[in-house]
């Protein structure tokens, strides 16, 4: 890309309208002019697709899949493609691991079917602009009109992430994973006539700092302040930094989410085993110990969070950081929800009490809804989680 030269410094409570007209103007370039590769399903032990009210059943072995129909038998084949007919029938491609999924998949463009080893791999070949038809809805809900900016600005954060993302899976054949691990992404079933329009009003739109594509990090709730990219050790972007958000009266923008404050309690004996248990996941070096004698907060990032806890056993001392203090406390496959807490011991009990949910970096998706619904536009809301970043607009 080429170098920028418009930024949008303002503060959006400062500012009572920024202009469209600050979009700027982008050919887009020749390797990104092409559709997204989303890796939907991979590693799986299998998937059912349906097609012209015909269901295909796909295994693997050896390298080879293997594939059964009610009217043939089967197939053994290197790869399977997979065409939605759309624009002439309307039929998009329903695909899953499970039934229930099935009758409410709803897929656009191609799959291309192959074997990894004895798994399946099916990955989604789709225009980038209806692939955000299918993310939007998952990461931020559905909403209505009145909070619709803030899908739009959801729009193009996801669209930047994935022009961001294009090619940093090559090795494994495709741009982005269809989960947490990228964007939550899962067709068309859920898209809506707003989150659509969200998508083709922003369509092409994208954030860029110093000429480069952003990292266009998002969560629920930051609890009234955001984080940098310290909390994973890292050292921080100009654009992805610890930053109030707050209301004019003082209270949070995503005062309304149900993480804005939150309790979780544990016991003694309960953390004995979740540390153990969560230890390799936390990156944590937890010895075998019988009794918790204190934990406490070493440090805090900038804005509160958590930076290093400190846990103090009677077999030796461990230390958990930042974000992946919330693997620590994992229960099942719920892991804490922010890093954002405090501590205090009641006898045998645990008492975490905090706010948040999510890493905290980047756009605040709760604070987000709200702003859009106090007025202010998707580039106001974007300019202030991303400061400093320039919009751009792609033209193909």
């Amino acid at each position: 890309m080429s170098p920028l030269a418009l930024a949008i410094p303002l503060d959006p409570i400062e500012a009572s309208s920024v202009s469209e007209q600050t979009i700027v103007p982008q050919k887009i370039a020749k390797e990104l002019n092409r559709p997204i590769q989303v890796g939907v399903f991979v590693g799986v032990p299998s998937i059912t697709v349906r097609q012209k009210n015909e269901e295909f059943h796909i295994t693997a072995s050896k390298g080879k899949l293997k594939i059964k129909t009610k009217a043939k038998r089967q197939q053994t084949i290197d790869r399977r493609v997979f065409k939605a007919t759309g624009s002439t029938t309307g039929e998009c491609i329903a695909i899953a691991t499970d039934k229930a999924s099935l009758n409410k998949a709803c897929y656009e463009g191609e799959f291309v079917v192959t074997a990894n080893g004895n798994k399946v791999n099916a990955i989604n070949i789709i225009d980038i602009e209806e692939y955000l038809r299918g993310v939007v809805p998952y990461e931020i809900g559905k909403l209505d009109e009145s909070k619709f900016e803030a899908l739009k600005a959801q729009a193009v954060a996801a669209r930047t992430y994935a022009y961001k993302h294009f090619g940093s899976r090559k090795t494994q054949g495709f741009d982005v994973y269809a989960d947490t691990r990228d964007q939550v992404y899962k067709g068309l079933h859920s898209a809506t006539e707003i989150t659509d329009k969200a998508v083709r009003e922003t369509e092409g739109v994208v954030m860029t700092y110093n000429g480069e594509f952003i990292t266009a990090y998002y969560h629920s709730t930051c609890g009234g302040e955001t984080e940098g990219v310290a909390t994973w050790g890292r050292p921080d972007h100009p654009y992805l930094k610890n930053k109030p958000d707050l209301r004019p009266d003082g209270t949070p923008w995503c005062r309304e989410s149900n993480y804005t404050e939150w309790t979780r309690e544990f016991t003694e004996d309960e953390l004995q085993d979740l540390f153990q248990i969560n230890a390799k996941e936390a990156k944590a070096n937890v010895p075998s110990f019988s009794s918790i004698k204190s934990m406490h907060i070493q440090d805090t990032l900038k804005s509160g969070r958590i930076h290093t806890l400190v846990v103090e056993t009677n077999n030796g001392t461990f230390t958990a950081k930042a974000d992946k203090i919330r693997w620590l406390f994992k229960r099942s496959s719920t892991i804490l929800p922010s890093c954002f807490f405090r501590i205090h011991r009641n006898g045998n009990q645990w008492i975490l009490k905090g706010k948040g949910f999510g890493h905290g970096v980047g756009l605040c998706q709760m604070g987000a809804r709200a702003r859009a619904q106090a007025g202010q536009s998707y580039i106001q809301i974007l300019t202030h989680y991303y400061p400093g970043i320039t919009l751009e607009k792609f033209t193909r």
